[in-house]
Protein backbone atom coordinates (compact mmCIF):
# COMPACT_ATOMS: atom_id res chain seq x y z
CA UNK A 1 0.00 0.00 0.00
CA UNK A 2 1.13 3.57 -0.74
CA UNK A 3 1.77 5.62 2.40
CA UNK A 4 2.39 9.15 3.54
CA UNK A 5 4.25 9.70 6.82
CA UNK A 6 4.05 12.93 8.76
CA UNK A 7 6.60 13.80 11.45
CA UNK A 8 9.58 16.05 12.16
CA UNK A 9 11.88 14.88 9.36
CA UNK A 10 15.68 15.15 9.51
CA UNK A 11 18.21 13.77 7.00
CA UNK A 12 21.35 14.75 5.11
CA UNK A 13 21.59 15.18 1.34
CA UNK A 14 25.27 16.00 1.76
CA UNK A 15 27.71 15.96 4.64
CA UNK A 16 27.72 19.71 5.22
CA UNK A 17 24.24 20.24 6.66
CA UNK A 18 20.91 18.73 7.70
CA UNK A 19 17.59 18.96 5.92
CA UNK A 20 15.05 19.74 8.68
CA UNK A 21 11.32 19.68 7.99
CA UNK A 22 9.09 20.54 10.94
CA UNK A 23 5.81 18.63 10.61
CA UNK A 24 6.97 17.44 7.21
CA UNK A 25 5.66 14.75 4.89
CA UNK A 26 7.32 11.88 3.06
CA UNK A 27 5.41 9.91 0.44
CA UNK A 28 6.43 6.27 -0.04
CA UNK A 29 5.22 4.02 -2.84
CA UNK A 30 4.15 0.41 -2.50
CA UNK A 31 7.55 -0.52 -3.95
CA UNK A 32 9.27 1.00 -0.89
CA UNK A 33 10.73 3.97 -2.76
CA UNK A 34 10.45 7.57 -1.57
CA UNK A 35 8.27 9.55 -4.00
CA UNK A 36 8.70 12.94 -2.37
CA UNK A 37 9.46 14.79 0.84
CA UNK A 38 8.30 18.30 1.70
CA UNK A 39 7.04 20.64 4.41
CA UNK A 40 3.46 20.28 3.18
CA UNK A 41 1.47 18.09 0.82
CA UNK A 42 1.17 20.76 -1.84
CA UNK A 43 4.96 21.05 -2.10
CA UNK A 44 5.64 17.35 -2.62
CA UNK A 45 5.84 17.77 -6.40
CA UNK A 46 3.75 16.64 -9.34
CA UNK A 47 4.28 12.92 -8.96
CA UNK A 48 3.75 12.94 -5.21
CA UNK A 49 0.72 15.25 -5.40
CA UNK A 50 -0.94 12.98 -7.91
CA UNK A 51 -0.05 10.06 -5.66
CA UNK A 52 -1.55 11.78 -2.62
CA UNK A 53 -4.73 13.12 -4.25
CA UNK A 54 -5.74 10.42 -6.72
CA UNK A 55 -4.52 7.09 -5.38
CA UNK A 56 -7.41 5.49 -3.50
CA UNK A 57 -5.36 3.21 -1.28
CA UNK A 58 -3.11 5.81 0.32
CA UNK A 59 -2.68 5.49 4.08
CA UNK A 60 -1.65 8.62 5.96
CA UNK A 61 0.30 7.94 9.15
CA UNK A 62 0.82 10.89 11.50
CA UNK A 63 3.64 10.36 14.00
CA UNK A 64 2.89 13.68 15.71
CA UNK A 65 5.83 15.20 17.61
CA UNK A 66 8.19 12.30 16.82
CA UNK A 67 11.45 12.49 14.85
CA UNK A 68 11.67 10.63 11.53
CA UNK A 69 15.23 9.92 10.37
CA UNK A 70 16.98 7.46 8.02
CA UNK A 71 17.81 4.08 9.58
CA UNK A 72 21.36 3.18 10.56
CA UNK A 73 23.83 1.26 8.38
CA UNK A 74 26.70 -0.82 9.83
CA UNK A 75 29.51 -1.28 7.32
CA UNK A 76 31.68 -3.59 9.40
CA UNK A 77 30.75 -6.14 12.06
CA UNK A 78 31.69 -9.76 12.87
CA UNK A 79 28.51 -11.72 13.59
CA UNK A 80 30.52 -14.71 14.78
CA UNK A 81 32.18 -12.56 17.47
CA UNK A 82 28.86 -11.36 18.90
CA UNK A 83 29.20 -13.36 22.13
CA UNK A 84 32.63 -11.83 22.82
CA UNK A 85 31.61 -8.17 22.83
CA UNK A 86 32.97 -6.38 25.87
CA UNK A 87 35.57 -9.10 26.60
CA UNK A 88 39.39 -8.74 26.52
CA UNK A 89 39.28 -5.05 25.71
CA UNK A 90 42.64 -4.56 27.39
CA UNK A 91 44.50 -6.63 24.75
CA UNK A 92 46.07 -5.56 21.47
CA UNK A 93 44.95 -6.93 18.11
CA UNK A 94 47.05 -10.04 17.53
CA UNK A 95 46.83 -11.37 21.12
CA UNK A 96 43.10 -10.64 21.12
CA UNK A 97 42.64 -12.66 17.91
CA UNK A 98 44.60 -15.69 19.09
CA UNK A 99 43.27 -15.85 22.65
CA UNK A 100 39.61 -14.95 22.19
CA UNK A 101 38.43 -14.40 18.63
CA UNK A 102 39.63 -17.51 16.84
CA UNK A 103 38.47 -19.91 19.61
CA UNK A 104 35.00 -18.33 19.52
CA UNK A 105 34.71 -18.49 15.74
CA UNK A 106 35.58 -22.19 15.73
CA UNK A 107 32.35 -22.86 17.66
CA UNK A 108 30.35 -21.96 14.55
CA UNK A 109 31.07 -25.38 13.08
CA UNK A 110 28.07 -26.30 15.28
CA UNK A 111 24.96 -24.92 13.54
CA UNK A 112 22.90 -25.20 16.74
CA UNK A 113 25.33 -22.88 18.50
CA UNK A 114 25.40 -20.62 15.45
CA UNK A 115 21.63 -20.32 15.36
CA UNK A 116 21.44 -19.42 19.04
CA UNK A 117 24.05 -16.68 18.72
CA UNK A 118 22.97 -15.39 15.32
CA UNK A 119 19.34 -14.99 16.38
CA UNK A 120 20.51 -12.80 19.26
CA UNK A 121 22.77 -10.87 16.93
CA UNK A 122 20.03 -10.12 14.38
CA UNK A 123 17.62 -9.07 17.12
CA UNK A 124 20.19 -6.72 18.64
CA UNK A 125 20.83 -5.08 15.26
CA UNK A 126 17.08 -4.50 14.96
CA UNK A 127 16.96 -3.21 18.53
CA UNK A 128 19.55 -0.46 17.92
CA UNK A 129 17.98 0.63 14.63
CA UNK A 130 20.41 -0.89 12.13
CA UNK A 131 18.47 -1.90 9.02
CA UNK A 132 21.44 -2.63 6.70
CA UNK A 133 24.61 -4.44 7.67
CA UNK A 134 27.80 -5.63 6.05
CA UNK A 135 28.92 -8.57 8.17
CA UNK A 136 31.55 -11.27 8.43
CA UNK A 137 30.21 -14.70 9.40
CA UNK A 138 32.81 -17.50 9.73
CA UNK A 139 34.45 -20.03 7.43
CA UNK A 140 31.52 -22.41 7.96
CA UNK A 141 29.21 -22.51 4.95
CA UNK A 142 26.14 -23.90 6.69
CA UNK A 143 26.32 -21.44 9.57
CA UNK A 144 26.76 -18.61 7.06
CA UNK A 145 23.71 -19.85 5.15
CA UNK A 146 21.76 -19.90 8.42
CA UNK A 147 22.68 -16.27 9.15
CA UNK A 148 21.53 -15.23 5.69
CA UNK A 149 18.18 -16.93 6.19
CA UNK A 150 17.73 -15.22 9.56
CA UNK A 151 18.22 -11.83 7.92
CA UNK A 152 15.77 -12.79 5.18
CA UNK A 153 13.17 -13.82 7.76
CA UNK A 154 13.65 -10.56 9.64
CA UNK A 155 13.46 -8.34 6.54
CA UNK A 156 16.75 -6.62 7.35
CA UNK A 157 19.17 -5.87 4.51
CA UNK A 158 22.52 -7.66 4.81
CA UNK A 159 25.66 -8.43 2.88
CA UNK A 160 26.91 -11.62 4.55
CA UNK A 161 30.41 -12.97 4.04
CA UNK A 162 31.62 -16.53 4.41
CA UNK A 163 35.14 -15.89 5.69
CA UNK A 164 38.03 -17.12 3.54
CA UNK A 165 41.29 -18.00 5.32
CA UNK A 166 43.93 -20.70 4.99
CA UNK A 167 47.14 -19.54 6.67
CA UNK A 168 48.33 -17.97 9.91
CA UNK A 169 45.28 -19.21 11.76
CA UNK A 170 44.26 -22.22 13.89
CA UNK A 171 43.73 -25.49 12.04
CA UNK A 172 40.01 -25.38 12.86
CA UNK A 173 39.64 -22.11 10.94
CA UNK A 174 41.76 -22.98 7.91
CA UNK A 175 39.88 -24.16 4.83
CA UNK A 176 41.29 -25.36 1.47
CA UNK A 177 40.76 -23.03 -1.46
CA UNK A 178 38.62 -25.56 -3.33
CA UNK A 179 36.27 -26.02 -0.37
CA UNK A 180 35.96 -22.27 0.09
CA UNK A 181 35.04 -21.78 -3.55
CA UNK A 182 32.51 -24.61 -3.43
CA UNK A 183 30.95 -23.13 -0.29
CA UNK A 184 30.67 -19.69 -1.85
CA UNK A 185 29.07 -21.05 -5.00
CA UNK A 186 26.45 -22.95 -3.01
CA UNK A 187 25.53 -19.72 -1.20
CA UNK A 188 25.50 -17.71 -4.42
CA UNK A 189 23.29 -20.24 -6.17
CA UNK A 190 20.74 -20.11 -3.36
CA UNK A 191 20.64 -16.44 -2.44
CA UNK A 192 21.97 -14.36 -5.33
CA UNK A 193 19.45 -13.90 -8.13
CA UNK A 194 21.09 -12.31 -11.16
CA UNK A 195 24.31 -10.33 -11.35
CA UNK A 196 23.05 -6.74 -11.38
CA UNK A 197 24.15 -4.57 -8.47
CA UNK A 198 21.96 -1.71 -9.71
CA UNK A 199 20.22 0.18 -6.89
CA UNK A 200 17.14 0.77 -9.07
CA UNK A 201 14.35 -1.79 -9.55
CA UNK A 202 14.45 -4.64 -10.05
CA UNK A 203 16.10 -4.54 -6.64
CA UNK A 204 19.02 -6.72 -5.73
CA UNK A 205 17.95 -9.15 -3.00
CA UNK A 206 17.91 -7.65 0.50
CA UNK A 207 20.33 -10.38 1.61
CA UNK A 208 23.31 -11.19 -0.57
CA UNK A 209 26.70 -12.84 -0.49
CA UNK A 210 29.80 -10.66 -0.17
CA UNK A 211 33.27 -12.04 -0.91
CA UNK A 212 35.22 -11.96 2.37
CA UNK A 213 38.93 -12.75 2.55
CA UNK A 214 39.61 -12.16 6.23
CA UNK A 215 42.75 -10.17 5.53
CA UNK A 216 45.88 -10.76 3.50
CA UNK A 217 47.97 -12.33 6.30
CA UNK A 218 45.38 -15.12 6.67
CA UNK A 219 45.00 -15.88 2.94
CA UNK A 220 47.51 -17.46 0.56
CA UNK A 221 47.91 -15.97 -2.92
CA UNK A 222 45.83 -18.89 -4.24
CA UNK A 223 42.99 -18.02 -1.85
CA UNK A 224 43.14 -14.32 -2.69
CA UNK A 225 43.15 -15.09 -6.40
CA UNK A 226 40.13 -17.38 -6.01
CA UNK A 227 38.26 -14.66 -4.09
CA UNK A 228 38.98 -12.12 -6.80
CA UNK A 229 37.80 -14.54 -9.48
CA UNK A 230 34.55 -15.21 -7.61
CA UNK A 231 33.89 -11.48 -7.22
CA UNK A 232 34.48 -10.90 -10.94
CA UNK A 233 32.55 -13.95 -12.15
CA UNK A 234 29.41 -13.22 -10.12
CA UNK A 235 29.86 -9.43 -9.86
CA UNK A 236 29.78 -9.63 -6.07
CA UNK A 237 30.97 -6.98 -3.61
CA UNK A 238 34.07 -7.47 -1.46
CA UNK A 239 34.89 -6.74 2.18
CA UNK A 240 38.07 -7.12 4.22
CA UNK A 241 40.45 -5.28 6.57
CA UNK A 242 43.04 -2.70 5.57
CA UNK A 243 46.00 -1.13 7.38
CA UNK A 244 44.68 -1.57 10.90
CA UNK A 245 47.90 -2.37 12.74
CA UNK A 246 51.57 -1.60 12.02
CA UNK A 247 52.73 -5.17 12.66
CA UNK A 248 50.02 -6.41 10.30
CA UNK A 249 51.13 -3.92 7.61
CA UNK A 250 54.74 -5.11 7.96
CA UNK A 251 53.60 -8.73 7.60
CA UNK A 252 51.72 -7.89 4.38
CA UNK A 253 54.88 -6.29 3.00
CA UNK A 254 56.84 -9.41 3.93
CA UNK A 255 54.30 -11.80 2.41
CA UNK A 256 53.35 -9.90 -0.73
CA UNK A 257 56.32 -7.60 -1.36
CA UNK A 258 54.12 -4.53 -1.63
CA UNK A 259 51.82 -2.23 0.34
CA UNK A 260 48.47 -3.37 1.65
CA UNK A 261 46.03 -1.80 -0.81
CA UNK A 262 48.18 -2.73 -3.80
CA UNK A 263 48.24 -6.35 -2.65
CA UNK A 264 44.42 -6.51 -2.69
CA UNK A 265 44.36 -4.69 -6.01
CA UNK A 266 46.59 -7.32 -7.64
CA UNK A 267 43.98 -9.97 -6.90
CA UNK A 268 40.94 -7.97 -8.07
CA UNK A 269 39.81 -7.23 -4.52
CA UNK A 270 40.12 -3.45 -4.36
CA UNK A 271 37.29 -1.75 -6.19
CA UNK A 272 37.00 -3.97 -9.24
CA UNK A 273 33.57 -4.69 -7.77
CA UNK A 274 32.07 -2.58 -4.92
CA UNK A 275 34.52 -2.85 -2.02
CA UNK A 276 34.51 -1.85 1.64
CA UNK A 277 37.68 -1.96 3.73
CA UNK A 278 37.52 -1.76 7.50
CA UNK A 279 39.69 0.48 9.68
CA UNK A 280 42.23 2.11 7.30
CA UNK A 281 43.99 3.52 10.37
CA UNK A 282 47.40 3.88 8.73
CA UNK A 283 46.21 4.46 5.17
CA UNK A 284 48.08 7.28 3.49
CA UNK A 285 49.71 8.42 0.26
CA UNK A 286 49.44 5.88 -2.55
CA UNK A 287 46.85 3.84 -0.66
CA UNK A 288 44.49 6.82 -0.33
CA UNK A 289 44.95 7.64 -3.99
CA UNK A 290 44.15 4.05 -5.00
CA UNK A 291 41.08 3.98 -2.76
CA UNK A 292 39.84 7.19 -4.35
CA UNK A 293 40.57 6.02 -7.89
CA UNK A 294 38.89 2.63 -7.35
CA UNK A 295 36.02 4.05 -5.25
CA UNK A 296 36.85 1.82 -2.29
CA UNK A 297 34.78 2.63 0.82
CA UNK A 298 36.47 3.01 4.22
CA UNK A 299 34.53 1.61 7.21
CA UNK A 300 35.54 3.70 10.20
CA UNK A 301 35.20 1.74 13.46
CA UNK A 302 35.92 4.21 16.26
CA UNK A 303 35.43 1.92 19.28
CA UNK A 304 37.71 -0.67 17.71
CA UNK A 305 40.35 2.02 17.14
CA UNK A 306 40.26 2.57 20.89
CA UNK A 307 39.86 -0.99 22.19
CA UNK A 308 42.47 -2.90 20.21
CA UNK A 309 45.02 -0.09 20.39
CA UNK A 310 45.48 0.44 16.67
CA UNK A 311 45.36 4.22 16.38
CA UNK A 312 42.89 6.77 15.02
CA UNK A 313 41.79 6.58 11.40
CA UNK A 314 42.34 9.86 9.48
CA UNK A 315 38.66 10.33 8.68
CA UNK A 316 38.89 14.07 8.02
CA UNK A 317 41.61 13.44 5.44
CA UNK A 318 39.44 10.80 3.76
CA UNK A 319 36.52 13.23 3.54
CA UNK A 320 38.72 16.08 2.30
CA UNK A 321 40.31 13.92 -0.38
CA UNK A 322 37.09 12.35 -1.62
CA UNK A 323 37.31 8.85 -0.15
CA UNK A 324 33.88 7.43 0.72
CA UNK A 325 33.50 6.72 4.46
CA UNK A 326 30.86 4.91 6.51
CA UNK A 327 30.71 3.74 10.11
CA UNK A 328 31.07 0.24 11.54
CA UNK A 329 30.57 -1.21 15.01
CA UNK A 330 33.25 -3.92 14.50
CA UNK A 331 31.86 -6.24 17.15
CA UNK A 332 33.80 -7.56 18.92
CA UNK A 333 36.83 -5.34 18.44
CA UNK A 334 34.21 -2.73 19.20
CA UNK A 335 31.99 -3.23 22.22
CA UNK A 336 28.71 -1.62 21.13
CA UNK A 337 26.41 -2.40 18.17
CA UNK A 338 24.74 1.03 18.15
CA UNK A 339 25.69 3.17 15.16
CA UNK A 340 24.32 6.14 17.07
CA UNK A 341 27.08 5.54 19.59
CA UNK A 342 29.58 5.16 16.73
CA UNK A 343 28.67 8.70 15.66
CA UNK A 344 29.46 9.95 19.16
CA UNK A 345 32.78 8.10 19.32
CA UNK A 346 33.71 9.20 15.79
CA UNK A 347 33.25 12.85 16.72
CA UNK A 348 35.13 12.44 20.00
CA UNK A 349 38.00 10.57 18.34
CA UNK A 350 38.24 13.24 15.66
CA UNK A 351 38.63 15.84 18.41
CA UNK A 352 41.48 13.84 19.92
CA UNK A 353 43.05 13.54 16.46
CA UNK A 354 42.64 17.30 16.02
CA UNK A 355 44.84 17.93 19.06
CA UNK A 356 47.73 16.31 17.17
CA UNK A 357 46.82 17.46 13.66
CA UNK A 358 45.45 20.97 13.87
CA UNK A 359 45.27 21.20 10.09
CA UNK A 360 42.48 18.59 10.13
CA UNK A 361 39.27 19.97 11.72
CA UNK A 362 37.22 17.56 13.80
CA UNK A 363 33.96 16.06 12.55
CA UNK A 364 30.67 17.87 12.77
CA UNK A 365 27.38 16.23 13.73
CA UNK A 366 26.09 16.45 10.16
CA UNK A 367 29.22 14.71 8.85
CA UNK A 368 28.95 11.87 11.36
CA UNK A 369 25.23 11.48 10.65
CA UNK A 370 25.84 11.50 6.89
CA UNK A 371 28.51 8.79 7.27
CA UNK A 372 26.05 6.62 9.23
CA UNK A 373 23.18 7.13 6.79
CA UNK A 374 23.66 8.29 3.20
CA UNK A 375 27.38 7.56 2.79
CA UNK A 376 27.28 4.08 4.35
CA UNK A 377 23.89 3.42 2.76
CA UNK A 378 25.32 4.01 -0.71
CA UNK A 379 27.12 0.65 -0.42
CA UNK A 380 23.70 -1.05 -0.41
CA UNK A 381 22.17 1.03 -3.23
CA UNK A 382 20.08 4.20 -2.97
CA UNK A 383 19.80 3.94 0.80
CA UNK A 384 20.22 6.41 3.66
CA UNK A 385 18.27 9.48 2.57
CA UNK A 386 14.69 10.62 2.00
CA UNK A 387 15.38 12.04 -1.44
CA UNK A 388 13.03 10.81 -4.20
CA UNK A 389 14.02 7.41 -5.54
CA UNK A 390 15.70 6.28 -2.30
CA UNK A 391 14.57 3.14 -0.54
CA UNK A 392 12.62 4.06 2.57
CA UNK A 393 14.79 2.86 5.45
CA UNK A 394 13.70 4.85 8.48
CA UNK A 395 13.41 5.14 12.25
CA UNK A 396 10.75 6.93 14.27
CA UNK A 397 12.14 8.36 17.50
CA UNK A 398 10.12 9.40 20.55
CA UNK A 399 12.50 11.63 22.50
CA UNK A 400 9.89 13.01 24.89
CA UNK A 401 11.57 11.30 27.85
CA UNK A 402 14.70 13.37 27.17
CA UNK A 403 12.92 16.59 28.18
CA UNK A 404 13.08 18.12 24.72
CA UNK A 405 11.02 21.24 25.49
CA UNK A 406 12.54 24.48 24.16
CA UNK A 407 15.12 22.68 21.99
CA UNK A 408 15.23 22.96 18.21
CA UNK A 409 14.60 19.83 16.14
CA UNK A 410 18.29 19.57 15.36
CA UNK A 411 19.18 19.91 19.04
CA UNK A 412 16.62 17.21 19.84
CA UNK A 413 18.28 14.86 17.36
CA UNK A 414 21.72 15.60 18.79
CA UNK A 415 20.48 14.94 22.32
CA UNK A 416 18.98 11.63 21.20
CA UNK A 417 22.25 10.58 19.53
CA UNK A 418 24.22 11.34 22.70
CA UNK A 419 21.68 10.47 25.41
CA UNK A 420 19.07 8.17 23.90
CA UNK A 421 18.90 4.43 23.33
CA UNK A 422 16.77 1.79 21.63
CA UNK A 423 13.85 2.34 24.01
CA UNK A 424 13.05 5.57 22.18
CA UNK A 425 12.89 3.89 18.74
CA UNK A 426 9.17 3.29 18.13
CA UNK A 427 9.19 2.10 14.51
CA UNK A 428 11.81 0.65 12.15
CA UNK A 429 11.45 0.45 8.36
CA UNK A 430 13.57 -1.32 5.75
CA UNK A 431 12.80 -0.91 2.04
CA UNK A 432 9.40 0.54 2.93
CA UNK A 433 8.25 -2.28 5.21
CA UNK A 434 7.96 -1.90 8.96
CA UNK A 435 10.15 -4.47 10.72
CA UNK A 436 8.31 -5.64 13.80
CA UNK A 437 9.85 -7.32 16.82
CA UNK A 438 7.49 -10.28 16.41
CA UNK A 439 9.19 -10.99 13.08
CA UNK A 440 12.62 -10.89 14.69
CA UNK A 441 11.61 -13.30 17.47
CA UNK A 442 10.38 -16.12 15.20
Amino acid sequence: MNKIYKAHILYTKDKAHFEVLENGYVAVGADGLVIGVAENLASLGADASQFCNKTPDVEVVDFGDKLLIPAMNDLHVHASQYRNQGIAMDLELMEWLQSYTFPEEMKYADTAYAERMYRRFVRDLWRVGTMRVCTFASIHTESTRLLMHLFQEAGIGALVGKVAMNRNCPEGLSEPVEKTVKGYESLIEETFHGTSLSPTPPYPPLVRTIITPRFIPSCTPEMLRACGELAAKYQLPVQSHLSENKDEIALVQELEGTWYGDAYNRYGLFGQTPTVMAHCVFTEGEEIELMKRNDVVAAHCPTSNLNVTTGIAPVRQFLDEGVRVGLGSDISGGHNLSIFQMMVYAIQLSKAYYQLHRERPYLTLSEAFWMATKSAGSFFGKVGSFEPGYEFDALVIDDSCLNHDHYSLLERLERYIYLGDDRQILHRFCRGKEIMETKILK
